[in-house]
């Protein structure tokens, strides 16, 4: 289950809104509004689907901080909540090599678990994940990541 927010590959004139980081200029593209809808609909996927389960979002840092807050206040089920962080980027690029997964540290096996990603872009981060996570032998494991951009992404895994 991904749920997410696709990047339109059509371009939008850049809003009067701009914020500078790390000395670069960016302008809004999604508003909050629309982020906020878009982490309702998945956290109302998560209800339903795992109504009968006690899932463990598992939230890949730094990136889903915000998203994964969001969401876990829009989750009405029991579930736990931990972080983990890889990185792969260099800056604002990908360097294309993910390390290893820092902060797993609870038994995995035989519970579900839904990994929280802010955008999958090349896959390799996911990817890697996954392949980790598979090793602790979950009885289920879901995705849901905020934003997705297919006109990058170089992975097998069906993005939905």
């Amino acid at each position: 289950m991904i749920q997410n927010v696709r990047f339109a590959k059509k371009k939008y004139p850049m809003a009067k809104s701009k914020v500078r980081v790390h000395g670069k200029e960016f302008g809004l593209l999604i508003s909050s509004e629309k982020i906020q809808r878009a982490i309702a609909k998945i956290a109302h996927r998560i209800n339903r689907d795992c109504k009968n389960e006690k899932p463990l979002f598992i939230a890949v840092l730094n990136g889903s901080f915000l998203f994964a807050a969001d969401l876990f206040k829009k989750v009405n089920i029991e579930c736990e909540i931990s972080f983990i962080k890889v990185a792969s980027y260099s800056g604002t690029k990908s360097s294309g090599n993910v390390n290893k997964l820092i902060g797993l540290n609870e038994n995995l096996k035989g519970r579900t678990l839904i990994i929280l990603e802010d955008i999958v872009d090349s896959g390799n981060t996911l990817e890697k994940v996954l392949a980790e996570i598979k090793k602790h032998k979950p009885r289920k494991l879901k995705t849901a990541a905020l934003f997705f951009k297919p006109e990058v992404y170089k992975k097998k895994i069906v993005i939905q």
